[in-house]
């Protein structure tokens, strides 16, 4: 179904939310389960929330970039929402998110049955290694002991909720020293314990990197990247996230170093 709110369109599938579900009451943002017309069921993050939209772009393009690594992340789907839905819920904060959320919105895949993941046992070397690598690349601070955003499907593991990645974008004018800052969250890395070595990774990821993440950046709606202060237009915005990682991915002795040290010593 086309959407009119003026928003450049994406790669990523649409659809129409039809009826709100449930609060998923975990973290600040408060998404919430949606039916849509596709006849799916997303998780859908709101732009509405107090994250606000560089969540949902930071979910998009580290979402979309692992899944062109081979890394499993569920489909993530732009959810069109009307405001009119919040007269539905009896809830007050759900009725103020929903008609702070009106229009587009980022909907996860639900994957029914699926579990949390509270310990690594099990997960393939292989795999936890290429993780790690990624969310120290993207600066994930958010897949620790404490909250691992990992679900398990069908006996295999699933990566949710990047939109704590790219923190950078929240700081533009000193985005020249995020090339060579550590990753922060290296001790607490839930996959830390069972990760292969990461050199091998970085070897083959590096080169696949650049043409995964202008396809991940295409994919984030216009309006998700406009009026950002410093910037020109969308294209600017996107531009900036491609030379901070590419300036990553040019200096790893920066950040890659530290956790390799850190995986051999655990």
């Amino acid at each position: 179904m086309p959407l009119t709110d003026g928003s450049v369109r994406t790669g990523l599938r649409e659809a129409r939310a039809t009826r709100y579900l449930l609060a998923l009451r975990e973290g600040g943002s408060l998404p919430g389960l949606v039916e849509a017309d596709d006849l799916g069921t997303y998780v859908v993050k709101f732009h509405g929330a107090g994250q606000g939209r560089k969540a949902l772009v930071a979910e998009i393009v580290v979402g979309e970039l692992a899944r062109r690594l081979d890394l499993p992340v569920p489909e993530l789907v732009l959810v069109h929402l009307d405001s009119s839905l919040a007269s539905l819920e009896p809830d007050e904060e759900v009725q103020d998110l929903l008609r702070a959320s009106h229009g587009l919105n980022l909907g996860v895949d639900f994957l029914p049955g699926s579990v949390g993941i509270e310990r690594p046992d099990g997960v393939d070397p292989g795999l936890a290694a290429r993780v790690l690598w990624l969310d120290a690349l993207t600066q994930n601070v958010d897949r620790s002991w404490r909250n691992p955003n990992l679900l398990r499907w069908h006996g295999a593991p699933w990566l949710i909720d990047h939109g704590a990645a790219l923190y950078f974008h929240h700081d533009w004018p000193t985005r020249a020293s995020a090339a060579t800052r550590p990753y922060p969250a290296t001790a607490d890395h839930v996959l830390l314990p069972v990760a292969a070595p990461l050199g091998p990774v970085h070897d083959e990821l590096v080169p696949r990197v650049a043409t995964a993440l202008d396809e991940a950046l295409g994919l984030v709606p216009d309006g998700w990247l406009a009026d950002e202060p410093g910037f020109g237009s969308p294209d600017d915005v996107r531009a900036a996230y491609a030379e901070v990682l590419a300036a990553r991915l040019a200096q790893p002795q920066a950040w890659l170093t530290a956790v390799e040290v850190a995986r051999a010593d655990v």
